[in-house]
């Protein structure tokens, strides 16, 4: 014990010997087998490489051999290549802050020589022949080779046991490898990449477009799940492909985001994407989604993490927002269709909505919904006698009007199933509408168009709400006090490390005052302002859309039913309620034709 708790004698403090400084550097680095395919990869890829060709054997722990037909390494840089902080891709602080390359650091081909044996071989295109150099003996000879590079690694970790002991079955380190190879392939689409494995081919993907890329890579179930993206938002650029709410996730492991052809994992891009899925989603379902930022070099920081899987933008805000508006565009527009183009023949003189008592509490709506008034409670609905059967009878459903095929892509009613779905016939099949969950959806739109340039009202608090605040909480709450305005809160400082919130929004006037001023000044820290302001104010509207809705067991005439699937067709992301719950569904005749067995 006393051993133990005994101080240690000092050692003098010394130069650490250049391999076991690269054996740290390789313990940043060189993670498992994966990070060297990411690495050798980037190099190729910066030299030029069309064709980029991996061979593994014992998924990577045994060999690495990466191979690619880009410009090469001049003879007598080999062994500069391999010494620690020597690179060609920067030579300047300047360099280092518009760096436009994969690789920078110099470090990747030193760090992996210290924990494995590697051999370079390499020719550029004025040269006879090429040259191979082993890293271990210093050996340069000429041999054999194509313009390009070939870098073989063998027995990763062999001078390092410990670190081997860490690594997975050769199945799993396989794996990892593959995943690292299609991160680059989705980047590249104009490069082929082919990975072999015991002499095997598991993967290859030959140079193309994006779309293609992204078809072969992720299937073409992604393509056909998801939407495009392409947004110019100032000085960026976003492009790609978000996948539809129907496509998402119990896992965030479909999620690629690029910036400047760099895979990176980037909290605000996450974040961004993520909230324009917020009322899509149901549940803690994830998104999937190819995301490509263009952004000016000098505009972000990759030399954040050994890995470079990390990057810090100049303006996180203009990325947040960037992204958000891009995808959020993307799939505004319903599936269903756009407006039809045959004029509605159907429709009914709008009743009184039933918002008045809105109205009347300060809310300032307004008419909000009298365009969808014909669904509201004590309205047409009236006219309906409730035990009236909800199948409609042959006369009048052949009495709806006939429209060319493609005019109206939800199809015309037929009848209305349980008081809870209308069905519907188109050019494909039936169509199967949940009526409360579309009816939200267009109700909630209305909602936050017609509030876009409203405050939310708020509540003062006979007695203010003081709680103890970290000094985090009272700076967020002096700069973000006009976005605490518009949240229809007022929080200020009590006293120097207390603060007191003195009003809430009315609609959640009977809840827990410090918590929500609490979990909203912890918003404002983290995430831009404005997103805030509107992820709240829309849990607000959310309620009141939900409340507001036509309810299930509502008695609708086909004129009810046509106007809700033509309003269905106008008004974006209905194909989602606000729960994220899905408002529609098609079945096509030949899946109906299945369930009957006919042609069988």
């Amino acid at each position: 014990m006393n051993a133990v708790l005994s101080s240690p004698q000092r050692r003098p403090i010394r130069e650490l010997p250049d391999e076991l400084v690269s054996q740290i550097a390789a313990g940043e680095v060189v993670e498992r087998p994966a990070s060297v395919v990411r690495e050798l990869v980037d190099n190729a890829l910066d030299a030029g490489a069309s064709q980029v060709t991996v061979r593994l054997l014992a998924g990577g722990v045994r060999l690495i051999c990466v191979e690619d037909d880009g410009g090469g390494i001049a003879r007598e840089e080999l062994p500069l290549a391999l010494k620690r902080h020597a690179t060609s891709k920067i030579g300047s602080l300047a360099d280092l802050e518009s760096v436009a390359t994969m690789g920078f650091r110099g470090e990747a081909l030193a760090a992996i020589a210290s924990v494995s044996e590697l051999s370079l071989l390499s020719r550029r295109p004025e040269q006879a022949t090429a040259f191979l150099l082993d890293a271990g003996s210093g050996e340069l000879r000429p041999a054999a080779r194509n313009t390009g590079t070939t870098v073989e690694v063998k027995e990763l970790f062999f001078s390092t046991p410990a670190r081997r002991k860490f690594l997975k079955t050769d199945a799993t380190e396989l794996a990892h490898c593959l995943e690292a190879v299609r991160r680059h392939a989705l980047a590249r689409p104009d490069v082929g990449f082919t990975v072999w494995h015991e002499g095997k081919l598991v993967e290859q993907w030959r140079a193309g477009s994006r779309e293609q890329r992204l078809a072969d890579v992720l299937g073409d179930e992604f393509i056909e799940q998801s939407v495009a993206v392409d947004v110019v938002a100032g000085p960026l650029r976003i492009t790609g492909r978000a996948g539809i709410p129907d496509a998402a996730r119990s896992r965030a492991d479909w999620q690629f985001a690029y910036v400047n052809g760099r895979y990176v994992r980037d909290k605000v891009i996450t974040h961004g994407a993520r909230s324009a899925y917020e009322d899509l989603l149901h549940g803690n379902r994830q998104p999937v989604y190819a995301l490509y930022v263009e952004i000016a070099p000098e505009r972000v920081d990759v030399n954040v993490h050994p890995t470079k899987i990390e990057v810090r933008f100049r303006d996180s805000r203009e990325v947040h927002q960037a992204v958000r508006r891009a995808v959020e565009s993307a799939l505004s527009a319903p599936r269903a269709a756009l407006v039809p183009t045959a004029p509605v023949q159907q429709e009914i003189a709008p009743a009184a909505p039933a918002f008045q008592g809105w109205r009347q509490s300060g809310m300032g709506l307004g008419n909000v919904v009298s365009d969808v008034g014909l669904l509201w409670d004590g309205g047409v609905a009236a006219r309906t006698h409730p035990t009236e059967p909800a199948f409609v009878g042959r006369g009048e459903r052949e009495a709806a009007p006939r429209l060319p095929e493609g005019d109206w892509p939800l199809g015309r009613a037929i009848a209305q199933l349980q008081g809870i779905y209308i069905l519907a016939e188109n050019a494909q099949g039936l169509v199967v509408v949940d009526m409360h969950a579309a009816h939200e959806r267009i109700v909630y739109e209305r909602l936050k168009t017609q509030m876009d340039a409203q405050a939310i009202r708020s509540q003062p608090l006979l007695i203010p709400a003081t709680f103890a605040a970290t000094p985090a909480e009272v700076a967020t709450a002096e700069a973000c006090e006009a976005t605490l305005e518009a949240l229809g809160l007022s929080i200020t400082p009590f006293s120097p490390k207390t603060l007191a919130v003195r009003a809430v929004p009315a609609a959640l006037a009977n809840g827990d005052a410090v918590e929500l001023a609490r979990s909203v000044l912890a918003e404002l820290a983290q995430h831009d302002a404005s997103s805030v302001v509107e992820r709240a104010r829309n849990e607000l509207l959310g309620t009141m859309a939900c409340h507001g809705a036509v309810r299930a067991n509502r008695k609708l005439t086909l004129e009810e039913m046509n106007a809700l699937l033509r309003q269905m067709e106008e008004t974006e992301r209905s194909d989602q309620c606000n729960h994220g719950r899905p408002t529609w569904r098609q079945l096509t005749v030949r899946e109906l034709d299945a369930l009957f067995l006919r042609g069988r």
